[in-house]
């Protein structure tokens, strides 16, 4: 039997111990503080991605792909304090590895190399870099009800730099500004060459359509067939004209949003020749033996909620392909489903993002939508995401959005998503006649729908887009009804975007809906144009008389917080007269749809419970006001915004 330790000595041991204790801490301190430097950097591996990663993520994992002709016969091997490795898999090609990560909390950035090692072969070095990331999570503040969002699409904006407009090493090599499914030269830098023009007229966020490679030999001047998803496409520009573009953007308090893809990508993608496993893509066998026999999407998007939907019917859905160009993406497959969300908080890091739009948000795994949201919103709490639902259906746009209570008790993780309910409502009210249950009241009854939303002011509504028909068009070529669905999306408890080119009656008027004809060049974004829409030489007075009516509406709207945030009151529509109110602490926004010709006489003691009584507003497009006693006098058909604040 051990005999007791004297007090004296037992305070000896403690303080050895204690020592002992310190100086281990020490020294995994100082090999934290001091970590390795690389003398030579090497790249010898064809490809690994994500191209680089940051230090002090909420989630410690990172995945790596790795891609280079035969690497599964290799051994990995990291050197580099709080980097290790937690397992290596083998693809189903010898030509992938992918390797998973464990990056420790607080330790430093830097670079380190992989060496994949070989018996008999010479070792395959890739420097490999962990940044420090430049900005809190909690910074990363996401679009929301108090911006106006202006939709862009970039080949056909502006072309600011004329030397990008043609790269030989790409299938597509020509520029034709006659051809309206060809390139026209819009590039990034025409973008930042015009955030001035975008700022002054009142938006506080831009969204491209995406600006990533589409190595496509036709018509991919839209962006939506990618085929590198960590590359900017070299005709719109570089990785650092983009990152200038959200900085720049950022000084001048926009927010920049992504446009992306995670249903499907190019057909010339790199990883179509040599695809990682049997099961990356939908079809996949079917692809490769035979491309005749694929099948497209059935489009059917009810599938993924329909409770008595067929199984035929949900994989045709989620599993055919969007387009035959268009690969679709199998997120079943969890390396892929890992890629694509590692890959768009790489953007989001690399950027400095204000939002992401993620593109035909039903058509992908819905349950690896929900992972790829939450995974984002996980790291980026304040961040924003809306996702594109083209439902005429308020409770399919409803199922998407988080904290909706679904029957199947699916949650999207998404805050926001597209309302194309209400834009063909506010389309079908100005167009229709007015009568019991058409005109105006299809706006009042639309936002009636609103009980079913979680929050409706997160859902971003637009009177059109890249996809669709202009507004201007759809309304056949009338002025003041274009001015009245402005004036409404504009005002919705929603989050609103414009398309480019609205400001000036931009039409498809010659082939209604074509899509190379409704994404046409900004007049004045090309050095050679007669027209300059960003100055106002050669515009017509229509087309300036609407620019100056939506840069008034939209720089008001920058200031109201009754708008961004207020509760809501409308009243059902009488006499071809439908008004909301917007009401919040000191202030009061009334908007008014007139569709009367003439003058037109409104009785406001129907309205008493908003308690103006006695009070003055100001219309503010006019500036001029009047005092609220019994009635109103409307001049003219159109839209009249007035108001009251202490």
């Amino acid at each position: 039997m051990m005999q007791p330790l004297k007090l004296n000595t037992l305070k000896l041991v403690l303080f050895t111990l204690t020592i002992f204790a310190l100086s281990c801490k020490n020294n995994v301190e100082n090999a934290v503080a001091k970590a390795p430097v690389i003398d030579v950097e090497k790249h010898d591996i064809e490809r690994i991605e994500p191209l680089n990663w940051w230090v002090g993520f909420k989630n410690n994992a990172l995945q790596l792909l790795v891609k280079h002709p035969n690497i599964s016969n290799a051994t990995p091997h990291v050197s580099y304090p709080g980097v290790s490795i937690k397992k290596i898999h083998k693809a189903d090609s010898p030509n992938y590895l992918f390797i998973d990560l464990i990056i420790e909390d607080n330790i430093p950035a830097g670079k380190f190399n992989i060496v994949f090692t070989e018996a008999n072969k010479t070792d395959l070095v890739y420097t490999y870099e962990l940044k420090e990331r430049t900005k809190a999570a909690e910074d990363f503040v996401g679009f929301n009800s108090s911006d106006a969002v202006y939709l862009i699409t970039p080949d056909r904006f502006a072309n600011g730099n004329t030397t990008n407009d043609v790269n030989t090493q790409l299938l597509e090599k020509t520029v034709d500004r006659t051809n309206d499914y060809g390139r026209h030269g819009g590039d990034i830098a025409g973008i930042t060459k015009h955030l001035d023009y975008i700022d002054d007229m009142g938006f506080t966020a831009i969204w491209p359509c995406p600006l990533l490679t589409n190595n496509m030999p036709s018509s991919s001047y839209h962006g939506y067939a990618m085929t590198n998803f960590y590359q900017v496409d070299p005709r719109f520009g570089t990785l650092d004209e983009y990152i200038n573009l959200s900085k720049k953007a950022q000084e001048r308090g926009m927010k920049l949003i992504m446009d992306q893809v995670a249903n499907h990508c190019g057909s010339e993608h790199w990883w179509m020749k040599d695809l990682p496993f049997k099961n990356w893509l939908n079809q996949q066998d079917t692809y490769l033996k035979n491309k005749e026999n694929l099948f497209n999407s059935n489009h059917r998007r009810t599938a993924n909620q329909d409770i008595y939907a067929s199984k035929s019917d949900k994989a045709m859905m989620s599993e055919g392909w969007f387009v035959p160009t268009m690969p679709d993406l199998n997120q079943k497959n969890p390396f892929l489903a890992t890629y694509l969300i590692q890959n768009s908080i790489w953007w989001v890091e690399t950027l400095e993002l204000g939002g992401i739009r993620q593109d035909t948000y039903p058509y992908p795994d819905k349950d690896f939508m929900s992972d790829w949201a939450g995974a984002i919103m996980h790291e980026y709490p304040n961040f924003n995401i809306v996702g594109e639902e083209w439902s005429y259906n308020p409770l399919l746009i409803a199922y998407w959005q988080d904290g909706h209570k679904n029957n199947d008790g699916y949650d999207s993780n998404l805050k926001s998503t597209m309302d194309f309910a209400m834009q063909a409502k506010i389309t079908e009210a100005l167009r229709e006649e007015e009568s019991w249950d058409g005109g105006l009241v299809k706006i009042y009854e639309a936002l009636a729908n609103d009980f079913a939303y979680a929050r409706p002011h997160d859902i971003m509504v637009f009177n059109d887009n890249h996809d669709m028909s202009r507004i201007f068009t759809q309304l056949k070529g009338d002025v003041t009804n274009t001015k009245m669905a402005l004036s409404t999306i504009l005002t919705l408890p929603r989050t609103p975007q414009i398309y480019y080119g609205t400001e000036i009656l931009m039409n498809d008027f010659d082939k209604p809906g074509d899509h190379g004809l409704l994404r046409g060049d900004f007049p004045g974004g090309w050095d050679n144009d007669t027209v300059n829409a960003f100055t106002g030489e050669g515009l017509t007075d229509a087309q300036k008389d609407m620019q100056k009516y939506l840069k008034t509406l939209l720089n008001f709207r920058k200031n109201s917080k009754a708008i961004h945030k207020g509760k809501t009151i409308h009243f059902a529509p009488k006499n071809g007269v439908y008004v909301l109110f917007r009401i919040f602490e000191n202030e009061v926004v009334m908007h008014v749809l007139n569709k009367n010709e003439g003058k037109t006489t409104l009785n406001l003691e129907r309205f008493e419970e908003i308690g103006l009584q006695g009070k003055t507003l100001k219309n503010i497009m006019s500036n001029q006001t009047f005092v609220w006693n019994d009635v109103l006098e409307l001049n003219q058909k159109g839209s009249f915004i007035f108001l009251y604040r202490l």
